[in-house]
């Protein structure tokens, strides 16, 4: 039965002729990792290729025109003139304020409309795959690696936030956090797969894998928040008052003495929280989504393999092993890597 249905386990029913795509991505995705987990041993050029991927990825996976990636980083170019402008005028508080809307706006109103315009002009782009092809553990992986790339820096913000002073910011990530902790993921999935819509105007299509996607991380990102928070409370006191006797404001602080040290100590119960978040991809199979374990329940049913439990779920345990013990043995790597003294 492996030998028989290991490519679906693997694409779901991604079309055959297009596998090269989803190799393509995933293949480049070691590219991309490399200068993030390997810092000192690749070229330091290889950064900005990291940051294009996120726009790269799903392009290939999905397809489209070329044109969309291109007009949402258009938007970042946007927010950050504004930004500057605004800044310069009135303060970085009232230009990150003004930045962050006018790339918001942009992505809301004018990514279709000027990606539409440019694809009639010059229509350069690749085969739309539809999301209902998407399955297997490729699915898994596209849920998890983006889930998890997104919800480190959005932990790491709810985590400054609920330590701030501001009393409205740390209120809001207060109740962010404690709430999205305190409600099963599967009952956000169930949100996201039918409830979503009804708040959307009609007519709207919203891709399912892509609310999934959100889903997983904000409830990652809540619990990446409270790690990362255990690791800047570990941090004594001292640390705190050096970056002010320098002269730093508390984002020089935060990025130079503080954030580095805290995301040291918390760096198990990071990949931990990465683990978990991966391994909670396979509930997307109780809401209609054809994961490894929704591709395993399909094949039973067939009469050919009727039965065959072991070496189905046996194939599937050992893919999800292999990707969550690499985790876990890099972690122990980086720990041995920064570790600068004993206690």
């Amino acid at each position: 039965m492996i030998r028989d249905r290991w490519v679906q386990l693997l694409f779901g029913f991604y079309p055959p002729e297009l596998y090269w795509r989803p190799i393509l991505a995933f293949g480049l995705l070691v590219v991309v990792l490399a200068p993030v987990l390997f810092g000192d041993r690749v070229p330091k050029n290889l950064i900005w290729f990291s940051a294009l991927y996120p726009f790269v990825m799903p392009r290939l996976l999905w397809g489209g025109s070329v044109w969309t990636p291109l007009m949402v980083i258009a938007g970042l170019a946007v927010g950050y003139l504004v930004y500057r402008v605004v800044s310069a005028a009135t303060g970085s508080l009232a230009g990150l304020i003004a930045g962050g809307a006018a790339a918001v706006v942009w992505w809301l109103f004018l990514v279709g409309l000027s990606s539409g315009w440019l694809h009639a002009l010059i229509p350069v782009g690749l085969e739309v795959v539809d999301s209902r092809n998407f399955g297997g553990f490729m699915l898994s992986l596209t849920i998890g690696i983006v889930a998890i790339a997104i919800s480190l820096p959005l932990g790491i913000l709810l985590a400054l936030g609920r330590q701030s002073d501001l009393l409205i910011l740390k209120a809001l990530c207060v109740g962010f956090i404690e709430f999205i902790r305190g409600v099963p993921l599967i009952t956000l999935l169930f949100v996201a797969s039918t409830l979503l819509n009804i708040f959307l105007p009609p007519g709207t299509n919203f891709d399912i894998i892509l609310r999934v996607i959100i889903m997983a991380t904000l409830f990652a990102s809540a619990y990446m928040a409270e790690v990362i928070r255990g690791g800047l409370a570990a941090l004594p006191r001292g640390q705190y008052e050096g970056a002010d006797s320098l002269g730093l404001d508390y984002w020089q602080a935060q990025r130079l003495i503080i954030m580095p040290q805290a995301l040291k100590i918390s760096i198990p119960g990071i990949v931990s929280t990465f683990i978990g978040l991966f391994k909670d991809t396979t509930l997307v199979s109780i809401i209609g989504l054809l994961d490894p374990l929704g591709l395993s329940t399909a094949i039973r049913a067939d009469a050919a393999w009727n039965g065959i439990v072991w070496e189905l779920y046996g194939f599937v345990a050992l893919l999800f092993f292999i990707c969550c013990f690499s985790m876990s043995r890099y972690s122990m790597y980086l720990e041995r890597k920064l570790r600068t003294g004993h206690s």
